[in-house]
């Protein structure tokens, strides 16, 4: 509503001034004064025809072009100061100092649009903060947001930082809700419902970063120079997005390494109540798992599927895939033999 308040004063007041100025260059004589309102009109008009056509522009390419231009100009200007020295004909040297202008300042720029990326100086990335104070980011992929746990981190305010979405990322969350393949379109829905969630949240900060890079296709190599050019952290569980960022030098939250640490720490020798699930692979075998996914093979235990019994830590296994822990249940010797076998704990 205030932009089309602007507008319409801007036309009001463009169109008094060309009446003015009308009026002004033929001493209030005849209709030039009216001439002058209706070219008034007129200019405002184009201009904000042509305001509300820029808004397509990238600000980012915008302020890079103006940064290229200056240099360019700023080089031709250096270049025809030296050609100056060199005794030449007035018109001659007029004519080169023109075609060298037009002709670095195009290439200006060109080069500096091209290579947007890598302007850390342009105006819309300049950030003036206090040495000794500094915001993190955190840049959301989509396999986290899918993943979900995202949001009972956050409420627990271990992460410190500005959970930042970029516009590529929830274009690509949205183009798997909108998949054919019905468990995708399941998995998109849910990263929808959580980022909602999450938004929904007063208490969590999280903003929607609008740059893309259109130059890349790969969304993982668009978060990583997003990751750069912030020097923000990308938090994450996928594998290959965790190997390639950290090639490049920037920092990664693996959620699934987070997951790992805390799980609670048990011995040889510990006991705990579980209930048994299933069967094991091998004879004889029943299989129970923790609170955080964690399997627990249970010797001598098929018998006891359905039942809540105590067991004994024999042996941990950690494997890429995760961690895997061996037990017996107890009351039997490390061998097999049973001393209890078939009793259920409450």
């Amino acid at each position: 509503m205030t932009i089309i308040f602007l507008r319409a004063f801007f036309v009001i007041l463009s169109t008094v001034v060309g009446y003015y100025v009308g009026a002004l260059l033929m001493d209030f004589q005849g209709g030039w004064s009216l001439l002058g309102a209706g070219f008034g009109f007129t200019g405002a008009m184009g201009i904000i025809v042509l305001e509300v056509t820029m808004r397509r522009f990238s600000i980012r390419n915008l302020s890079a072009a103006v940064f290229g231009l200056i240099f360019g100009f700023f080089m031709a200007w250096i270049l025809t100061n030296v050609l100056r020295l060199i005794p030449m004909d007035i018109k001659l040297f007029s004519s080169i100092q023109i075609i060298m202008i037009l002709v670095f300042c195009y290439l200006g720029m060109i080069i500096a649009m091209r290579g947007k990326d890598e302007f850390n100086l342009i105006v819309p990335y300049v950030k003036f903060t206090r040495q000794d104070q500094r915001e993190d980011i955190i840049l959301l992929d989509t396999s986290v947001i899918i993943d979900g746990r995202i949001a009972d981190i956050a409420k627990t305010k271990f992460i410190d930082g500005k959970l930042v979405i970029p516009r590529f990322v929830l274009k690509e969350l949205q183009n798997i809700a909108d998949s054919q393949d019905g468990l995708k379109r399941n998995r998109g829905r849910r990263g929808l419902d959580i980022l909602n969630k999450i938004q929904k949240d007063t208490n969590i900060d999280v903003r929607i970063h609008e740059d893309d890079f259109p130059d890349t296709r790969d969304v993982d190599s668009k978060l990583v120079k997003l990751a750069k050019l912030l020097s923000a952290k990308v938090l994450t569980n996928d594998f290959n997005l965790n190997k390639i960022a950290e090639l490049q030098g920037v920092t990664v939250l693996n959620i699934n390494d987070l997951a790992n640490a805390l799980k609670p720490v048990l011995l040889p020798g510990e006991m705990m109540d579980v209930r048994v699930t299933k069967e094991g692979k091998e004879q004889n075998q029943g299989v129970a798992y923790l609170d955080d996914g964690t399997m627990i093979v249970i010797d001598n235990a098929k018998q006891m599927l359905g039942q809540t019994i105590k067991i004994v830590v024999t042996s941990i296994l950690q494997t890429s895939a995760g961690r895997m822990i061996f037990a017996r249940p107890e009351g039997q010797s490390a061998h097999g033999a049973a001393y209890g076998q078939g009793k259920r704990h409450p």
